[in-house]
C-alpha cells in the first residue's frame, strides 16, 4: 500500500481535522483522556457515535450499499490517525465491527434489512456472547445449550467477560445445539434481545475498579429460531469469520501512536536527576523501541486494511495485527507506569469520572495510567490469546 498522500488525501485530512475541531466537545475530550477501558463512558460514547452517524462517517469498514463511507484505505488511515491523535471517545463497535460483517455474510435478507440500519444508527448496541466460565481459548468446549421447542430455542447457560452487556440491547451468542464427536460441529450462532425474560446481567469489577465486563445468565430464555445466523450446528463457521474482524478490525496503530505521543509528553514533564525523564538515555532508548513497535503496527495495519478492501475480510493477517497491536499497547502502558513513578500508586477512581471537581493526587496525566495498565493486561487474551494467534500465523501464513 502506498503511504504517500496525494492532493485529494491532504484535502480529506483537512476536512477530518475541521470536523474533529468542530464536533469533538470539551467533555468528550476529557472523557477520552480519563478513559482507561475498552470503550468510553456509555453516554459520551453514544453521543460521539450519533455524531459520526449524522456525518455519514460511522461505518468506514462497511460497503457503501449498506451505508459505509466508501473510503479508500488511505482515507481510513487518515481518519484513524487524526482521531487517535486528538483523542476521540472509544465507541462500542460490537455491532459495527463484528455483528455487521457477519450479518452481511451470513444473514438472510430479512435479518439484514432489520438489523443493519439499527446498528448503523446506534439504535441497537451489541455485546458478544462467546466465552464461558469453563470455555475461553478452548471456545469449542462451550456448554450454553439451546434446545429446539417449536419455532424457538430455549437457551440455558452463561457467558462471561461480556463487555458492555449492562448497556447492550442485543447479544450475538454461540450456543450448543447438538452433541457431536467433533465439538465444533454442534454449535449454532444466534442473535438474542437482551430484554428477553430469563436474562440476568451480573457485574464483574475489574482490577482497575471499573464495571466494564459482566457475566450473563440465561435461564429458559426463548429465542426465535429465525434469529439464528447461518445453518443450525454450523455456527463455528460464523464464529471464525467474526473473529477475523475482532482481531484485525481494530485501529491498533492509531491507538499505539496516540499512546506514544502521551508517553513523550509525560516523559518531558516528569523530572529525574535534576532534568527530565526524556533526557535519561535508558528511558529514551525504551521510547525509541516503542516507536519502532508503533511503526511496525502501522505498516501491518495498512496491509490488513488493504486486504479487507480487496477481499472483504482480514484473513490470517488479522492474527498478526492482533499480536503486534495488543503487545505494543501493553508495552506503552508499562512505559507510562514507569514514567509516572509513584504518582501511579494512589487509587482514585473518582478522579477518572468526567466532569469531576476533584484535585487528584499528583499530576492530571498520572490519573488514568495504572488503571489503563491493568485493563490492557487482558488485550493479549481476548479475541483469542496471542499464543493461539501465533499458531494461526504458523499454519496459515508460514505454512508450518
Amino acid at each position: 500500500m502506498d503511504l504517500e498522500m496525494n492532493a485529494d488525501d491532504r484535502a480529506f485530512r483537512d476536512q477530518v481535522r475541521r470536523f474533529l475541531d468542530t464536533e469533538l466537545t470539551a467533555d468528550m475530550r476529557e472523557a477520552s483522556r480519563l478513559n482507561s477501558g475498552v470503550f468510553a463512558e456509555h453516554e459520551i460514547a453514544q453521543r460521539w457515535y450519533k455524531t459520526l452517524h449524522k456525518k455519514g462517517w460511522i461505518a468506514p469498514t462497511w460497503p457503501a450499499e449498506y451505508g459505509g463511507t466508501g473510503w479508500t484505505p488511505m482515507q481510513r488511515y487518515i481518519y484513524d490517525s487524526e482521531a487517535g491523535q486528538i483523542g476521540t471517545p472509544s465507541i462500542n463497535v460490537m455491532g459495527l465491527a463484528l455483528a455487521g460483517p457477519v450479518l452481511m455474510q451470513f444473514g438472510t435478507d430479512a435479518q439484514k434489512e432489520y438489523y443493519l440500519p439499527r446498528i448503523l444508527s446506534g439504535e441497537d448496541t451489541w455485546c458478544q456472547g462467546y466465552s464461558e466460565p469453563g470455555s475461553g481459548s478452548d471456545l469449542a468446549s462451550l456448554q450454553t445449550r439451546a434446545l429446539a421447542d417449536g419455532d424457538d430455542y430455549v437457551v440455558n447457560g452463561s457467558k462471561i467477560w461480556t463487555t458492555g452487556a449492562q448497556h447492550a440491547d442485543r447479544i450475538f451468542c454461540l450456543v450448543r445445539t447438538a452433541d457431536t464427536e467433533k465439538r465444533q460441529e454442534g454449535i449454532s450462532f444466534v442473535l438474542i434481545d437482551m430484554d428477553t425474560p430469563g436474562i440476568t446481567v451480573q457485574p464483574i469489577i475489574t482490577l482497575a475498579g471499573d464495571h466494564e465486563v459482566n457475566q450473563v445468565f440465561f435461564d429458559d430464555v426463548r429465542v426465535p429460531q429465525a434469529n439464528r445466523l447461518g445453518d443450525e450446528n454450523d455456527g463455528w463457521t460464523v464464529a471464525k469469520y467474526l473473529l477475523e474482524f475482532e482481531r484485525g478490525g481494530s485501529a491498533y496503530a492509531a491507538t499505539v501512536a496516540s499512546s506514544l505521543a502521551k508517553l513523550r509528553d509525560i516523559a518531558a514533564a516528569e523530572e529525574k536527576s535534576g532534568g527530565h525523564l526524556m533526557d535519561d538515555p535508558g528511558f529514551a532508548l525504551k521510547v525509541a523501541a516503542a516507536e519502532i513497535k508503533q511503526q511496525a503496527a502501522e505498516y501491518t495495519e495498512h496491509r490488513t486494511i488493504a486486504e479487507i478492501t480487496q477481499q472483504g475480510r482480514p484473513g490470517p493477517a488479522s492474527s498478526i495485527m492482533k499480536v503486534l497491536g495488543s503487545e505494543s499497547n501493553q508495552w506503552m502502558t508499562e512505559l507510562m507506569v514507569e514514567a509516572v513513578q509513584y504518582y501511579g500508586a494512589p487509587y482514585q477512581p473518582e478522579a477518572r469520572v468526567p466532569g469531576n471537581n476533584i484535585d487528584p493526587v499528583g499530576p492530571d496525566h498520572a490519573v488514568p495510567v495504572v488503571p489503563k495498565f491493568l485493563n490492557f493486561r487482558a488485550s493479549t487474551i481476548y479475541g483469542g490469546s496471542n499464543e493461539i494467534q501465533r499458531n494461526i500465523v504458523a499454519k496459515q501464513v508460514l505454512g508450518l
